[in-house]
C-alpha cells in the first residue's frame, strides 16, 4: 500500500451508533474493528466509537466521516491523537511521536490502532471523571466546615443521580481498556499492542482513572448518608408532631371533661 502522507490520526465519534450493516459494507472485519480502504491510506473503525486513519489526507477523512453519517466536528473534537509513522528498520519503535514500522503488515497497524483507540477513549473517560469531581468537589469541604450539606433532598438526589450515571457509564465500558479479544486469535501481534500501550501510558492512566472513580463513589456514598440522615430527621419530626398532636388532643378532652 502506498500512503499519501506519513500521519496516523485517531478521533472519537461521540454518542453515535453506527449501523452494523453499514460497518460491514465498508470493509473487512477483525472482531470489534473494521478496516476501510480510503484513497491514499486506510481507516480502522472501532465499535466503541473511535476511528483511526493511516496516511489519509484531510479531504478523504472528511468524505468518510460524512459517509458514516457523522458530524464533521469529529475531526476538530477534544479527544484526538496524532502521530507520524515511517516504514524502516527491523523492529517496532517509538521516538518523538514517530512510529517506526518494520513492515507494511496491515495487522501490525491494527494492533497499534487498538492501543491508540483505547488511549483516545481513555481521554474521554478521564475528562468525564475529572469534570464530575471538579463540579462536586465542594461538597466534602462544606460538610467538613458546617457539618451538613446545605441542599434539599431533591437537589441531593439529582447530584447522586449524576454521580451514579457518570460512574456506571465508565464502568459499563471499562472492559474496553483491557487487552482486546483480537489478540486471542492473533497473539503474535500482541507485542505491538503492548509496546504502543506502554508508550501511551495506558496502564498508569487506567489506574489513575480507577482512583478518580473511587472518589466519585465516595462522593456518592457521602450523599447517600446525608440523604438518609435528612430522611431520618424528617421521620423523627413527623413522629414528634404526631405525639404532640396526640398529647394536645388528650389534654383538650381532659379539660373538656373537667369543665362539664
Amino acid at each position: 500500500m502506498q500512503f499519501s502522507n506519513d500521519r496516523v490520526s485517531g478521533f472519537i465519534i461521540p454518542d453515535v451508533e453506527i449501523p452494523q450493516d453499514l460497518m460491514m459494507s465498508l470493509g473487512s472485519r477483525y472482531r470489534d474493528a473494521v478496516q476501510i480502504d480510503v484513497f491514499g491510506g486506510e481507516a480502522w473503525l472501532f465499535e466503541y466509537g473511535v476511528i483511526v486513519f493511516w496516511g489519509v489526507d484531510e479531504d478523504e477523512k472528511l468524505a468518510l466521516i460524512r459517509r458514516l453519517q457523522v458530524n464533521d466536528t469529529v475531526l476538530t473534537g477534544d479527544h484526538q491523537e496524532h502521530l507520524r509513522f515511517v516504514i524502516e528498520g527491523d523492529s517496532l519503535k517509538f521516538q518523538r511521536d514517530t512510529i517506526s514500522l518494520p513492515s507494511k503488515d496491515e495487522l501490525l497497524r491494527l494492533s497499534i490502532s487498538h492501543a491508540l483507540a483505547q488511549s483516545i477513549k481513555l481521554n474521554e473517560y478521564e475528562k468525564k471523571a475529572q469534570d464530575t469531581i471538579s463540579e462536586y468537589g465542594y461538597l466534602p469541604k462544606a460538610l467538613a466546615e458546617t457539618g451538613k450539606i446545605q441542599l434539599g433532598r431533591k437537589a441531593l438526589a439529582k447530584i447522586r443521580g449524576h454521580l451514579f450515571s457518570t460512574k456506571s457509564d465508565i464502568f459499563l465500558h471499562y472492559g474496553l481498556l483491557d487487552t482486546p479479544e483480537f489478540f486471542w486469535e492473533y497473539s503474535e501481534y500482541e507485542y505491538a499492542y503492548s509496546h504502543t500501550a506502554r508508550y501511551l501510558d495506558i496502564k498508569p492512566r487506567v489506574e489513575l482513572l480507577s482512583n478518580k472513580l473511587d472518589v466519585i463513589h465516595e462522593l456518592f456514598e457521602m450523599l447517600a448518608d446525608d440523604l438518609n440522615h435528612k430522611h431520618s430527621s424528617f421521620l423523627e419530626w413527623i413522629i414528634i408532631i404526631l405525639i404532640a398532636f396526640e398529647i394536645a388532643t388528650f389534654g383538650a378532652e381532659e379539660l373538656k371533661a373537667l369543665l362539664m
